[in-house]
């Protein structure tokens, strides 16, 4: 093992590690989060150090470079969690266990009609802009309920949650707003539609998991943390 695949190895159990005592604080049982380890523009080596050191959820941002990490490790669990166009939806549907981009009315029909043809139900999450960032994709929190309403009866999704992507540059004490409005918007959307399972919040990333965790997020998208500093935020 070389010391590139050591350091992601070390990191990954780290990170599990932090994930594990954060869900203690919070009251909340083992394995109650999920670790997506984010690695986009990551090579499927590192992903695959990563896998062998107890990881087995990754999320990608682009379907294309996605296509060919997936099919190296197929056994994974794989999440879409960078914006979905629209030539990228049947292709995304046929790789990707879940999406967690869904931020119109549209794109949710157009996930569904392609679900529906491949005979299979996508759990997705409503990815929400907390502060309208023009920079940003997802619903602005007042059209959340419209798009809820829209996305949750359609064939072939499994509205799940929501997701969400502070302002950057925040220490995770400026992150901590954000979450909590993150939950009680999931909060509020579960109050009016109580038959549907809305359980998941995805939110918090490297710089700021461990407060996410202690303001109930479910799943943490976390790159840099995991595989080192890369180009974007992780």
């Amino acid at each position: 093992m070389n010391a590139g695949s050591q350091t992601v190895s070390e990191n990954a159990g780290q990170v599990l590690e932090r994930i594990t005592a954060a869900e203690r604080r919070a009251g909340r049982s083992p394995g109650s989060v999920k670790l997506v380890a984010a690695s986009k523009t990551q090579p499927l080596s590192l992903i695959l150090d990563a896998h062998a050191a107890g990881i087995s959820v990754f999320g990608e941002n682009y379907v294309q470079e996605a296509e060919e990490k997936i099919q190296g490790l197929p056994g994974a669990e794989w999440h879409m969690i960078g914006k979905l166009q629209s030539n990228k939806v049947r292709k995304a549907v046929s790789l990707f266990s879940w999406i967690q981009t869904v931020d119109s009315a549209k794109r949710a029909e157009e996930v569904s009609r392609c679900a529906v043809e491949a005979r299979k139900v996508v759990p997705v999450l409503l990815e929400v802009n907390l502060e309208e960032e023009e920079s940003k994709a997802g619903v602005a929190p007042a059209g959340l309920r419209l798009l809820a309403e829209a996305a949750l009866g359609l064939p072939g999704l499994a509205v799940s949650g929501l997701m969400a992507i502070p302002p950057y540059g925040l220490d995770p004490e400026e992150s901590r707003p954000y979450f909590v409005r993150l939950r009680k918007l999931r909060d509020a959307l579960a109050r009016e539609y109580p038959a549907a399972d809305l359980k998941e919040l995805s939110m918090g990333m490297s710089g700021d998991f461990e407060a996410a965790i202690e303001e109930g997020a479910t799943m943490v998208r976390v790159g840099t943390a995991i595989f080192g500093v890369r180009h974007g935020r992780g």
